[in-house]
């Protein structure tokens, strides 16, 4: 499990970067300071647990670790970056404001991921 997430959370990273460079430079003249914002919203919250989605990926060849916590903290961060993110991203893409009505159905599993990162890493 460890090395698909690590490199899982790598390819998000490099998304996440590219996103971010997509939105400061295509964007800026396209749409407006509030879309803008919520783009950079996502691109943050991508990078941030793309990095956390490595180090589950780490944790899971650790011996001793949670296992089952350790593939729901992994499970839980992609679902929810891709919700989040991605939900965050087409709505200042499409303009379609619904989107927005997913986007905490991500940021849900982004904290069920912290939690069972949590659990994982308990003595």
């Amino acid at each position: 499990m460890g090395k698909w997430l690590g490199t899982l959370g790598a390819v998000l990273g490099a998304i996440g970067v590219a996103m971010g460079a997509f939105g400061a430079h295509a964007l800026k003249d396209k749409v407006d300071a509030r879309m803008l914002d919520i783009w950079s919203t996502a691109t943050q919250y991508q990078l941030w647990h793309a990095l956390a989605i490595v180090a589950v990926a780490l944790l899971a060849g650790r011996e001793g670790a949670n296992s089952t916590a350790v593939q729901v903290a992994g499970g839980a961060f992609t679902f929810g970056v891709v919700v989040f993110s991605g939900s965050l991203f087409l709505l200042v893409l499409t303009g379609k404001t619904w989107l927005g009505a997913i986007t905490p159905i991500g940021g849900t599993a982004l904290i069920v991921g912290w939690i069972a990162l949590a659990i994982a890493l308990a003595p």
